[in-house]
C-alpha cells in the first residue's frame, strides 16, 4: 500500500527541449506553429472525404481520413502537454496523466502502423488484381480493416498502460523523453519489470512488425506487377499511385527503427529528442501535404468544397 500510494502521488519529470530561458519562447512558438498546422491539414483531409463522395467511396481516401484523424489524436496527445511546460518552464506531469498520454499516444501510433498496412493492401489490390478491386475492397471490407485496426491499437495501448499502472516509482522519475512512452517507464520503476519488458519484446514486436510485414509483401509483388507492364507510361501511372502512400511509409518506419530499435548504448538524449520531434511531430505534419501536393483528385475536391462554400455565402 505504501508503495502504491508513492506511485499515486509521484510526478514524472519529462525532458526539456532546451535549459536557457531565451530558447523557451522560440520553441514555443515553432511547435504552437506546427501543431495548428497539422490539426489544420489533417481535418482538412477529414473533413474532404467525409464531405465529397467521390473520395468516401474511395478505399483509399477513407484509409486517409482515418490516418488523419489518428494523427489529430496522435499529436494532440503530447505537444499541448509540451506547449504548457514551454510556457510555465516546468517539466512535470503526473503519474495518472502519464498514464492517459501514454494511452492515447500508443492507440493513435498504433493505429497509423495498422492503416498503413491497409492502405498497402488497397495499393496491391489495385494494381495486381484490378478486375478483383471493387469485389475485394469493398465498403464493408474497409470498414471491418478500418475498425479492426482501432480495437486492436485500443487493446494493445490498454494491456501495457493497466500493467504500468501497477508499477511502483518510489520517488520523482526524470526521463529522458518528451512524453510519456513504455520502455522509459519500465526503465525507472522500482518494481519487477521483466513480465512487461519480455510481453514487449515478443507481443510488441508482432504487433509493430506484423504489419510492416505486410507492407513489404505488397509492395513486393506490387513492384514485380509493374515490371511486367509493357508500356512506359502504365508503368509510371502504376508507380504514380504509390509515390505518396510509400514515402509517408519511409518516413514511419524509419523514425520508429531509430525511436525503438536502437541499442540502449547508443541512445543519447539529444539524439533521441531530434527522433521524438520527427517522429511525434514532424511526420503527422507533413502526411496530409505528401497526399495532396500531387494529388489532383484531392485539388478538385478542395475545389469542389470551395464552390459549395461560395454557392451557400450567396444564397
Amino acid at each position: 500500500m505504501a508503495n502504491q500510494n508513492q506511485t499515486d502521488n509521484s510526478e514524472i519529470i519529462l525532458l526539456m527541449i532546451s535549459s536557457r530561458p531565451e530558447h523557451q519562447s522560440l520553441f514555443f512558438l515553432l511547435f504552437l506553429f506546427i501543431y495548428l498546422l497539422t490539426l489544420l491539414g489533417n481535418f482538412l483531409i477529414v473533413l474532404l472525404v467525409c464531405l465529397d463522395n467521390h473520395l468516401l467511396q474511395a478505399p483509399m481516401y477513407f484509409f486517409l481520413s482515418q490516418l488523419s484523424l489518428a494523427d489529430i489524436i496522435f499529436i494532440s496527445t503530447t505537444v499541448p502537454k509540451i506547449l504548457i511546460n514551454q510556457m510555465s518552464q516546468t517539466q512535470t506531469i503526473t503519474f495518472s496523466g502519464c498514464l492517459i498520454q501514454m494511452y492515447f499516444f500508443l492507440t493513435s501510433g498504433n493505429t497509423d502502423n495498422f492503416l498503413l498496412a491497409c492502405m498497402a493492401y488497397d495499393r496491391y489490390v489495385a494494381i495486381c488484381h484490378p478486375l478483383h478491386y471493387i469485389t475485394a475492397m469493398s465498403h464493408k471490407c474497409c470498414l471491418f480493416l478500418v475498425s479492426g485496426s482501432w480495437i486492436i491499437s485500443s487493446l494493445h495501448s490498454l494491456l501495457y498502460t493497466l500493467l504500468i499502472s501497477r508499477l511502483s516509482f518510489c520517488t520523482s522519475v526524470e526521463i529522458p523523453y518528451l512524453f510519456c512512452d513504455v520502455y522509459p517507464l519500465l526503465e525507472f520503476s522500482c518494481s519487477d519489470t521483466r513480465f512487461i519488458k519480455i510481453l514487449a519484446q515478443t507481443e510488441g514486436a508482432v504487433d509493430l512488425l506484423g504489419p510492416l510485414a505486410i507492407i513489404i509483401i505488397s509492395y513486393a509483388l506490387i513492384f514485380s506487377t509493374i515490371i511486367k507492364i509493357p508500356s512506359t507510361a502504365g508503368k509510371y501511372k502504376a508507380i504514380s499511385t504509390c509515390g505518396s502512400h510509400l514515402t509517408v511509409v519511409i518516413l514511419f518506419y524509419s523514425t520508429i527503427s531509430c525511436l525503438y530499435f536502437q541499442p540502449a548504448s547508443a541512445y543519447s538524449a539529444q539524439k533521441g529528442t531530434f527522433i521524438s520531434l520527427l517522429y511525434g511531430m514532424v511526420i503527422p505534419m507533413l502526411n496530409p501535404f505528401i497526399y495532396t501536393l500531387r494529388n489532383q483528385e484531392v485539388k478538385s475536391a478542395i475545389v469542389r468544397l470551395l464552390g459549395r462554400m461560395r454557392a451557400f455565402l450567396r444564397k
